[in-house]
């Protein structure tokens, strides 16, 4: 596999997950939403806020996609192992982390405000234990590649 089809087959996995993530967030949640509260009017003033924080949760998420399409880029012009790849990882392991932190303790407001149900937030902590997995592998791949980008710049500077 060539670096330009590797870099088209990385592009179209993240136009992929960024189209799914607009229908999760722009229809089947609003859907589902509204499907809970007609079936229990109870949780009619549940919606909005867990709206906002899903919405809000999903900022990093395509800020992270960016990051990625930007990694894909370089793999494209065949600098796989370059500082610019080491940083867009970092960052994408920061956005993981900070998304995750702020799931984890949204969901831990709604709970202590009545507003969240235990199954829920117990099911939730899966979703940011995912996040946590994200951040990691995504910090060890930026020290990998900062390693390797160092190796094959002494590499370069040698006859």
């Amino acid at each position: 596999m060539t670096q330009k089809s590797l870099s088209a087959w990385l592009k179209a996995v993240i136009l992929g997950i960024a189209f799914c993530g607009v229908i999760l967030c722009g229809v089947l949640l609003p859907t589902i939403g509204k499907d809970i509260i007609t079936e229990n009017p109870e949780f009619s003033s549940w919606y909005r806020p867990w709206f906002a924080v899903l919405w809000i949760a999903a900022a990093p998420c395509y800020l992270a996609l960016y990051n990625g399409w930007k990694v894909t880029v370089e793999i494209g012009r065949d600098r796989s192992f370059s500082m610019e790849n080491a940083i867009y990882l970092k960052r994408i392991s920061m956005l993981a982390i900070a998304d995750t932190a702020y799931f984890f303790l949204a969901n831990l407001l709604l709970f202590f405000m009545n507003m969240n149900h235990p199954g829920i937030f117990i099911a939730s902590l899966f979703v940011d234990f995912t996040g946590a997995v994200i951040a990691v592998v995504a910090a060890a791949l930026s020290h990998l590649v900062q390693k390797a980008a160092v190796m094959q710049q002494e590499n370069d500077l040698t006859i």
